[in-house]
């Protein structure tokens, strides 16, 4: 499969991955701000989540 037709966070990944490849960042580093950037964006999504389900309960 060509990385243009991939979904977005598949291209995201790459890009992701391609960076901190690119700037020598060693593996446990990489994890643990990955860890930290994936718990920001569930606690976002989870916010929308809730937001979207009270504007839905509202209606």
């Amino acid at each position: 499969m060509s990385l243009e037709l991939a979904p977005d966070h598949i291209k995201l990944a790459v890009d992701l991955i391609e960076l901190l490849e690119s700037h020598d960042i060693e593996p446990s580093v990489a994890v643990g701000a990955l860890t930290i950037a994936l718990k920001d964006f569930q606690a976002k999504l989870e916010k929308i989540n809730k937001e979207q389900a009270k504007l839905e309960k509202n209606r």
